[in-house]
């Protein structure tokens, strides 16, 4: 079972979507540094997917240093390196290229993006 939700939402790949959600999960703490992570199989099993696509999941974030994998445990949590903020701020890219293409589309000026950022930063709460 994983310790993290994950709501995969269609038009987006699977297995991006699993990668961020790992990686939002070590960042957050949901996922500790030699925490057991499920295996491809149980992957595959838990979040209903293909295990070509599970095996895919686990190969990137083994390559990206999220997981590493120990004989007789399986992969686990990675140590990590550098700093957290730099960590979460990595997460927000893709989604922050998607505004900044959009703004741009929509002839947003910098100032108009910031300025509807900080509207919804403020409506939240934050």
């Amino acid at each position: 079972m994983l310790p993290f939700p994950i709501e995969l939402k269609p038009g987006l790949p699977i297995a991006e979507q699993v990668i961020f959600a790992v990686k939002k999960a070590v960042v957050t703490g949901q996922l500790r540094a030699g925490q057991v992570f499920p295996s491809v199989r149980g992957l595959s099993q838990e979040l209903k997917i293909n295990p070509n696509t599970a095996h895919k999941i686990v190969a990137a974030l083994v390559t990206e240093g999220v997981l590493v994998t120990t004989p007789a445990v399986g992969s686990v949590v990675a140590e990590r390196s550098g700093t957290d903020r730099a960590a979460r701020t990595e997460l927000l890219g893709g989604d922050l290229e998607r505004v900044v293409v959009e703004a741009k589309k929509l002839g947003l000026t910098l100032d108009e993006v910031q300025a509807g950022l900080a509207a919804h930063w403020k409506k939240l709460g934050f």
